[in-house]
């Protein structure tokens, strides 16, 4: 690739280690042509770097603390126009792809591609593209395509990323504790989240809870 051009780069993921690795594999201005202006590990952090660098492309993970890519993309709307969004994240389910397209993601690879692979999806989402790893294109195709298919859940859109978690993991039968130490976070906050989707969505208890999630087939 030539090194004439040049992309302004905000890495936003939770894991310290994934970043500088990312970072230290795109980040060889001279050889790659991308600059890494920022980073941030959570969604607060990210919004505030996103707001200050203003960046060309924002490599973005799905799952982050406070609300996940799609709370970002929600809170840099303003934004939209002049910042690209990509998300590199290691989920590849339907709906995480679906949700941070529908936000206004100009991409979506997952986290085994290639650092050679990783540069041209960044220029090309710079350059306006829309950039998918192979398997994940038909997601949206279908999603956006198929007269079968609704992407809008209004009420799912109602929750954030993280009471997503903990409402598909709830419905999974764990107990409170047992969240918490999947996803890294006290039981008051578990209790809390929950709480949150109960009155979002309009229901009295955890039975409830896994029968509507049941019905969406999201466990």
């Amino acid at each position: 690739m030539s090194t004439q051009r040049r992309a302004r780069v905000v890495l936003v993921d939770d894991h310290r280690m994934f970043r500088a690795g990312v970072r230290a594999e795109i980040g060889r201005t001279e050889e790659t042509g991308v600059d890494v202006v920022g980073e941030a590990g959570d969604v607060d952090q990210a919004v505030a770097v996103i707001k200050e660098t203003r960046p060309d492309v924002v490599l973005l993970d799905v799952h982050l603390p406070g609300g996940g890519g799609v709370e970002v993309l929600r809170r840099s709307a303003g934004l939209l126009s002049s910042v690209r969004f990509l998300a590199l994240s290691v989920s590849d389910a339907a709906e995480d792809v679906i949700g941070v397209i529908r936000g206004g993601a100009r991409g979506y690879v997952t986290k085994n591609i290639t650092g050679t692979d990783l540069v041209d999806a960044i220029f090309r989402v710079a350059d306006d593209d829309a950039v998918f790893s192979p398997r994940l294109a038909g997601f949206v195709l279908d999603a956006f395509a198929s007269s079968d298919t609704t992407p809008v859940d209004e009420d799912l859109d109602r929750l954030t990323q993280r009471e997503r978690e903990v409402l598909r993991l709830i419905a999974r039968g764990y107990a409170y504790k047992e969240v918490g130490k999947e996803l890294f976070i006290s039981v008051k906050t578990v209790e809390s989240h929950v709480s949150a989707v109960l009155r979002k969505l309009q229901l009295s208890n955890r039975h409830e809870l896994t029968r509507w999630a049941t019905a969406r087939r999201l466990v």
